[in-house]
């Protein structure tokens, strides 16, 4: 499948080096198209219409406030429209881009290393082939998850944000270990291997979290102990504020 994107932002990138192919691509800024295009081995192209003309799948990676003047150029020639704009709902993308198969999309930031997480919302069958193929090719990316549109903005404040909320996690881990004597270098490596070993425990867990933690949890040991500081700091009540505090802006 020949993935179109218009726009060429740091999403848009971390997808297409996550593919690994050849991307046409067309941006605001021709020297940003050009770079991603030299990158996946793709090209690029002076108009969005020619995207649309010549790709499979164009992906809207544009900013969301240019739905309708970028669906003029495109709609006309689309064979079927993608779209990363946030906070721009699937009813929306179907009256831009009417009489064509459209999805809306919400990936996270490592898609670039394959590791991400994609949303994918859609319509009940609109081409099953076609269907199949964009599932296909955003599971390369990492895990897909298919959800109702209306629950895409809950799915964004989890996920889309998380990666800097886990650096935030990492950094605090960090420095609690620099204070007690560990060289920065020896504190990062650490903590952020156990973070992606911990990552990877849960997926073979099935996601049971209280499994992962009973593992390594004895009464009154040093775990325990470490997480009842935790709860007592409110590290709960600080990602339930933190998900609404999205929420509330949208």
């Amino acid at each position: 499948m020949q993935v179109g994107l218009i726009g060429a932002g740091n999403m848009a990138r971390a997808m297409a080096l996550g593919w690994g192919r050849p991307v046409l691509v067309c941006d605001a800024l021709p020297e940003r198209a050009h770079a991603l295009a030299t990158d996946t081995g793709g090209q690029a192209l002076a108009t969005n219409a020619e995207v649309a003309q010549q790709a499979d799948l164009v992906l809207l990676c544009h900013k969301p406030p240019g739905l309708a003047a970028v669906a003029a150029e495109v709609a006309p020639h689309a064979r079927a429209v993608a779209s990363i704009l946030g906070g721009v709902p699937l009813a929306d993308l179907k009256t831009a881009y009417p009489d064509r198969p459209v999805y809306r999309l919400l990936p996270s930031t490592p898609v670039a290393v394959r590791r991400g997480a994609v949303i994918l919302a859609a319509d009940d069958e609109q081409d099953a082939t076609l269907d199949a193929d964009v599932r296909a090719l955003m599971a390369e990316l990492g895990t897909l998850v298919e959800l109702p549109d209306a629950l895409v903005d809950v799915a964004m404040g989890l996920m889309s944000n998380a990666p800097a909320y886990y650096a935030l996690v990492a950094e605090a881990q960090i420095d609690a270990g620099v204070r007690r004597g560990l060289t920065p270098d020896q504190a990062a490596r650490l903590v952020v291997q156990t973070m992606a070993g911990t990552a990877e425990l849960l997926k073979q867990a099935e996601f049971d979290t209280l499994a992962v933690r009973r593992a390594v949890t004895s009464p009154g040991g040093s775990t325990a102990r470490g997480l009842d500081a935790l709860e007592r700091g409110g590290v709960r009540a600080a990602f339930s504020d933190a998900l609404d505090a999205i929420l509330s802006s949208e």
